[in-house]
C-alpha cells in the first residue's frame, strides 16, 4: 500500500489530507457520498457515478474483496473514490482480487485516510461541491459544472443481444429492449431471469431502429448527469412510451417525465445509499430501496390528467414512481435490481412482464 500523500481539494475552500491507494492519479469531478454499509464494488462499477468522486461513509472497504461476477459495467465510470480505511487482504470465498489491486486495475483515482465523516457534512452544508485528488494542495477544481456528454461516456456504442434463461415466465418469452443511458448489468440478469430476450441500444438509437426489433416492451435504463441534458431524444422518448409498454428506471423515469411535459430539478444532495424508505401510494407498503441519483421530478409539474404518483420518498416526501392512467407506461426513480442493497422492490420487474405475458396471452387466445 503506497504512502503517497494526496489532497482533496474541495470547491468550498475544505482541503482534506490523505494517502494514495494504488497511483498517483490526479483528477477532479462532482462531490458525493453513499451511505451503503456494504456493496462497494457494485458502487464503483455503476455507470451512473461517471464524473462523480464518490465518498463511501462506511468507514471500512475491501474486506470481502472484489470479483468479475460482481460489476455493473464494463469498467468503472467513476472520477474518483474517497475512502476511510482500505482492507489489503479481503476474506470470502469469491474474492479474487482486493480493493487495492481494483483501484489499480482501473487507475481509479482514491485517496484513502480521510475523514470520510467531516467529509460528508461538508456535502451535506453546500450541496453542490466539486473536488480534486491531487498531490498538490494548492492545486483547485477548475470545472465547477457536471459535465453535459456523461451519458455518451458510458452507453454501448453498438447493439448487443442477450438470449433468455430458462424459462420462467407464466406465458411466452418477451422480446425487451433496453435504451442504454448508463445501464447496470443487473437490469439486464433480472430481465433474462424471468425469461426475456434481452437488446440493449445505444442511447441516441433511432425510434425507427426500435421498432426493428419488434419489442414486446422497452425499458429506459439508469444513467448519469443532469437529464435536462438529453432534450434532443425527449421526441423519441415519447414515441417509444406511446407505442410501447414502456418502463423508466432512475434517467430512466426523469426522461420519461421529461418527455410527457415534466420538469426536474436538483436535490440538495441526492440520494445514494441502499437504505432509503419508499411508499408505494397504491398498496402503503413502504420498502427499503437502492437509489443512486441527484435530480428528481418536480411533483408540481406533472400532469394529473395523465399521470398517477406511484412511489413517494418517505424521507423528503419527493416523487419515486409514476404510472401513467391510460397507457402502459410506469417509472420508479429507484434501482428495483438493487445491486446493492436490498431486494423489496424486484417485483416491479416481476409484474412489469407478467403484465407483459398475460397481454400476449390474451392476444393469442
Amino acid at each position: 500500500m503506497t504512502e503517497q500523500t494526496g489532497y482533496l481539494v474541495l470547491s468550498t475552500g475544505d482541503i482534506l489530507e490523505g494517502r494514495y491507494l494504488g497511483q498517483t492519479i490526479q483528477q477532479e469531478g462532482e462531490m458525493v457520498f453513499n451511505t451503503a454499509m456494504t456493496g462497494y464494488q457494485e458502487v464503483m462499477t455503476d455507470p451512473s457515478y461517471a464524473g462523480q468522486i464518490v465518498t463511501l461513509t462506511y468507514p471500512l472497504i475491501g474486506n470481502y474483496g472484489c470479483n468479475d461476477a460482481t460489476k455493473e459495467s464494463f469498467r468503472p465510470a467513476l472520477a474518483g473514490l474517497i475512502i476511510s480505511t482500505p482492507y489489503g487482504t479481503p476474506d470470502h470465498y469469491q474474492s479474487s482480487y482486493s480493493i487495492t489491486e481494483m483501484v489499480e486495475n482501473y487507475q481509479i483515482p482514491t485517496l484513502y485516510n480521510i475523514d470520510t465523516r467531516a467529509l460528508t457534512r461538508i456535502i451535506r452544508e453546500h450541496g453542490e461541491v466539486y473536488g480534486k485528488i491531487t498531490t498538490d494542495k494548492t492545486d483547485q477544481p477548475q470545472n465547477g459544472k457536471i459535465a453535459p456528454n456523461l451519458v455518451q461516456q458510458v452507453s454501448v456504442s453498438s447493439i448487443q443481444q442477450y438470449a433468455a434463461m430458462p424459462m420462467s415466465a407464466k406465458y411466452a418469452k418477451q422480446q425487451v429492449v433496453v435504451i442504454d443511458f448508463g445501464y447496470k448489468h443487473s437490469i439486464t440478469k433480472s430481465l433474462l431471469h424471468l425469461g426475456c430476450d434481452v437488446t440493449i441500444v445505444p442511447f441516441d438509437t433511432s425510434f425507427d431502429t426500435i421498432t426493428t426489433f419488434h419489442p414486446d416492451a422497452v425499458i429506459l435504463s439508469n444513467g448519469p448527469g443532469d437529464p435536462q441534458d438529453l432534450q434532443n431524444h425527449l421526441s423519441v422518448i415519447k414515441q417509444v412510451a406511446t407505442t410501447y409498454p414502456t418502463l423508466g428506471i432512475c434517467l430512466g423515469h426523469q426522461l420519461i417525465a421529461l418527455a410527457f411535459g415534466a420538469t426536474t430539478k436538483r436535490l440538495p444532495y441526492g440520494h445514494r445509499g441502499s437504505n432509503h424508505p419508499v411508499k408505494d401510494l397504491f398498496t402503503g407498503k413502504v420498502v427499503i430501496t437502492s437509489q443512486n441519483h441527484g435530480y428528481v421530478v418536480d411533483e408540481a409539474s406533472i400532469s394529473n390528467e395523465e399521470w398517477d404518483v406511484s412511489h413517494i420518498n418517505v424521507n423528503d416526501r419527493s416523487v419515486e414512481g409514476l404510472k401513467h392512467k391510460q397507457k402502459q407506461v410506469m417509472t420508479v426513480q429507484f434501482h428495483p435490481e438493487a445491486h446493492p442493497g436490498p431486494k423489496d422492490t424486484h417485483d416491479i420487474f416481476v409484474q412489469f412482464v407478467d403484465q407483459l405475458s398475460e397481454k400476449g396471452a390474451k392476444q393469442h387466445a
